[in-house]
């Protein structure tokens, strides 16, 4: 069951622009992939972690720069951005940060892949 109410205008971003003609779980992963990679975010920005993951040493409230995506094979079950943080560069999952510095494009491919995770949509 989802979270959030169902967006149309942002369904139809999600079906018509990052998984249009995908068939399969490796389709609809690098339609996401470079979606995000190529088209919307633009490195780097500023984030804030807003959620806690146990694959994560971030927590609520820590701010980050985020430099780029991890890479395709690290984004096969959910998109992950590398950050650099305590002078370390490593990834974490998309879905704990929210943009604090961005552009609109960044902001809206976070709140997109925010709104995929939340609907409970899978690859």
């Amino acid at each position: 069951m989802s979270r959030i109410e169902k967006n149309e205008a942002r369904e139809d971003r999600l079906y018509m622009e990052i998984i249009v003609d995908a068939y399969d779980t490796e389709e609809r992963v690098m339609g996401w992939y470079y979606y995000l990679l190529d088209r919307k975010l633009h490195f780097p920005f500023q984030a804030r972690c807003f959620a806690e993951r146990d694959i994560s040493p971030l927590r609520v409230g820590e701010e980050v720069e985020a430099v780029g995506m991890a890479s395709a094979d690290d984004c096969m079950c959910e998109m992950f951005v590398k950050v650099h943080w305590l002078d370390r560069t490593f990834g974490v999952p998309l879905s704990q940060l929210e943009a604090i510095d961005a552009g609109s494009d960044t902001q809206e491919a976070i709140e997109d892949w925010h709104y995929w995770v939340a609907r409970g949509y899978q690859f």
